[in-house]
């Protein structure tokens, strides 16, 4: 008869902190496994999302064609993306699903994540695991959602800056390439409030030292925003540096309030 194992329970070692070199490989061995099976689990359910996802990601464009029929490259009306390569269709499926797949196993990433720093923290310290998961997820979902709103905005400055001499034709592996891009490098920005108050609950940074150097700070999110953003226009950039000054702004609020 065989014996199923037992769930996997920290050793004294681990929870006092003190984990040798091996133990620390072994450990990380198994976070790794673990955010792997998730997303091999999320690609699994990636695959039934592909086609709801895939109109969401067509939407932006489809309303820019409808509001501007003289852009459309083909006469029927349609908003199809084409592909060149004879494997392309089966490319963007991939990366497609890849992305659906990491957005579904995000929480379980994240926690194995914190899981491995834990036993290097102190008690009080460890009590954060899920506020720190549960508000990286949140804003990242959110981050996703202001990148998408932004999307119809950006392709109208996109597809009407070069006037009435050309019209768009857009390949899919671009232009959906595009649409993740944006998503993740708002879905990444908008973390910035959780490094700025964990390296601030650690010590690392001060509420006085976030605003004495709020000049340099902001110069460097308008950088940030304008390197980590795909697409050149105005509208992307500043509708992801406001949103990450609010979040320095809060940053200093809350760093202020935890030291109370």
């Amino acid at each position: 008869m065989r014996v199923l194992p037992r769930r996997r329970r920290r050793s004294q070692e681990q929870q006092a902190g003190t984990m040798s070199l091996v133990d620390h490989l072994r450990e990380l061995r198994h976070r790794l496994l673990i955010s792997i099976y998730a997303l091999i689990v999320g690609a699994v359910i990636g695959i039934f999302l592909y086609g709801p996802a895939m109109r969401l990601v067509k939407k932006p464009y489809c309303d820019f064609l409808a509001s501007h029929p003289e852009k459309a490259p083909f006469n029927n009306g349609g908003c199809s993306l084409i592909f060149l390569g004879a494997i392309d269709g089966f490319l963007i499926a991939v990366k497609v699903v890849m992305f659906l797949a990491l957005l579904v196993a995000l929480p379980v990433i994240l926690y194995q994540l914190w899981a491995f720093i834990v036993p290097g923290l102190t008690e009080r310290e460890r009590r954060w695991a899920i506020p720190f998961v549960g508000s990286s997820v949140l804003l990242f979902l959110l981050g996703a959602l202001a990148a998408y709103y932004t999307l119809p905005a950006a392709l109208t400055f996109l597809l009407s800056v070069g006037g009435d001499f050309v019209s768009p034709l857009l390949t899919v592996d671009k232009y959906v390439g595009f649409v993740i891009f944006t998503v993740l490098a708002f879905g990444i920005g908008f973390e910035f409030p959780i490094l700025l108050v964990s390296l601030s609950a650690v010590g690392v940074i001060t509420p006085e030292s976030m605003r004495k150097y709020r000049r340099y700070v902001i110069l460097g999110l308008a950088i940030f925003s304008a390197v980590i953003t795909p697409s050149p226009d105005p509208i992307s950039m500043l509708a992801l540096l406001i949103p990450l000054y609010l979040f320095y702004e809060g940053a200093i609020l809350v760093s202020r309030l935890m030291r109370r």
